[in-house]
């Protein structure tokens, strides 16, 4: 994510007749309409399968092609708003948008179609980053910055997919009208931004940022490597609801409904985003042994639903997956930035995020490779098993640290927070660490009643808060 200007141009355009009340929600709807547009395609993905007679490969490469492009844009322009001033960003990124949408309205083929979810990585890319930022510098001293910048990938996310479905499933022209209506948004966005005051910095160095830094110090290692199987568990999970979630629905519920693929997806998502604002203040490893157990749990009832054919179980796995999802994300960023200095963050945050991104684009494609040639029911039987597996080894990893002779975590119950809810990887931080968790109140990010798994989450986070708390305290400074 860009970091926040600290100062704001003095002079702000003559053309500016937005006052900074207004800009300030301006730049959080960008970003809300940013993540929705991208998660819009997630329903139609079957719509446009009958449509254009393609198989699941071309379904998966298509959201596959969204995510390569998106960390690609952020890995290069994630800090350039840093230079050139908001405004300018945000302004390519929504006209980039607009264009995306109008491919979707005009696509003859498939060709189209990747063009157009290219667009819209670069779009996401460029207002993501630009538009948190802005909120900061709009609002510095605020609490609501932090709340919407962590809120609007998964916020955008739900009601993209949600609404996307009803209007693809209710409402006349399923392929057209929901991008008519993201192109008006959009344009209304440019026009919102020519009226804005500039809400950063203009300075020199805008070159420098287009190179990106990637590292994984030799403090953090073991805490990566443990990390790692659970970013990959997770967000190959994300990655398959997003492309043939919706797919693997109608197939259950046998069920031409697309409502059912945007009912998952928020399922997912949705309760991800509450799991992980409520537990934002917890021991950073509990969370995560929690959340991969939470997973590994929703994990094994999708895999019972798929076996019984049982449509109303899926659901509830996919729910109970979502509990663990974010928590374990939360936790294991936390977990392993809390073990280097601030100064050597950057380079390891952006190491996790390429991981994340790249687990939610692959193992997606490989799944539609293998259900154009085993079918999705089995596909998807494996994938549940894998991203289990993988939840599991993450477990075994993280148990084996904590109980190794001399081992303590230092500093993990104050560690930076990802610049998001858990449930979307957001910008890499390519100039600045990412606000703290202690910026970021619980209590305003989500509703206190999220089930009985989160409270199970609360008991076992306190219990193992209560046995770090000492050793934490007594030793060093140095992080294992």
């Amino acid at each position: 994510m860009s970091a926040p200007a600290t100062m704001a141009n003095a002079k702000p355009s003559r053309r500016a007749t937005l006052s900074r009340r207004a800009s300030f929600w301006a730049a959080a709807a960008f970003a809300f309409l940013a993540f929705a547009a991208s998660t819009a395609a997630s329903p139609l993905y079957r719509v446009y399968e009958d449509k254009f007679s393609f198989a699941p490969t071309t379904l998966t490469l298509l959201f596959t092609v969204y995510i390569v492009v998106l960390l690609g844009t952020l890995l290069l322009f994630g800090s350039v708003s840093d230079y050139t001033g908001r405004r300018m960003v945000m302004l390519a990124g929504l006209a980039l948008g607009a264009a995306g949408c109008g491919l979707f309205l005009i696509a003859p083929g498939v060709g189209l179609l990747f063009a157009a979810r290219a667009l819209q990585g670069v779009a996401v890319g460029l207002i993501s980053g630009a538009a948190s930022a802005a909120l900061f510098d709009l609002d510095p001293n605020g609490g609501a910055a932090p709340v919407l910048s962590s809120a609007a990938p998964t916020g955008g996310q739900a009601l993209g997919a949600i609404a996307a479905s009803v209007l693809a499933q209710y409402a006349p022209a399923p392929t057209h009208l929901v991008w008519w209506l993201l192109l008006g948004a959009f344009i209304s966005g440019v026009v919102a931004v020519l009226a804005m005051p500039e809400p950063g910095t203009v300075r020199p160095g805008v070159v420098s940022s287009l190179r990106p830094h990637v590292s994984v110090p030799q403090a953090a290692r073991g805490a990566f490597a443990t990390a790692v199987p659970a970013l990959v568990g997770i967000w190959a999970l994300a990655g398959f609801y997003l492309s043939l979630g919706p797919s693997l629905a109608a197939q259950l519920l046998r069920s031409t409904n697309l409502l059912w693929g945007g009912i998952l997806i928020f399922l997912l998502t949705g309760l991800a985003a509450t799991a992980s604002a409520l537990l934002a203040r917890k021991n950073p490893s509990a969370v995560m042994l929690g959340g991969c157990l939470v997973l590994i749990v929703g994990a094994l009832v999708t895999i019972a639903s798929i076996e019984t054919g049982t449509p109303a179980v899926l659901f509830v796995g996919t729910a109970i997956a979502g509990l663990g999802f974010g928590p374990a994300f939360m936790g294991a960023y936390r977990a392993t930035v809390a073990a280097v200095t601030s100064p050597d963050r950057t380079g390891l945050i952006t190491a996790i995020y390429i991981v994340s991104y790249l687990a939610t684009g692959i193992p997606a494609a490989l799944a539609g490779i293998a259900t154009s040639h085993y079918g999705l029911r089995k596909t998807a039987l494996v994938y549940s098993v894998a991203v289990a597996v993988l939840a599991a080894l993450a477990v075994s990893r993280l148990l084996a640290r904590q109980t190794a002779p001399g081992r303590a975590e230092h500093g993990t119950r104050h560690a930076d927070g990802p610049p998001g809810p858990g449930t979307v990887p957001p910008c890499p931080p390519l100039g600045a660490t990412p606000p703290t968790s202690e910026s970021i109140s619980a209590e305003q990010m989500a509703m206190s009643s999220a089930g009985p798994a989160i409270h199970w989450l609360e008991t076992i986070t306190d219990r193992s808060e209560i046995g770090e708390r000492t050793p934490a305290r007594t030793m060093g400074s140095s992080p294992r």
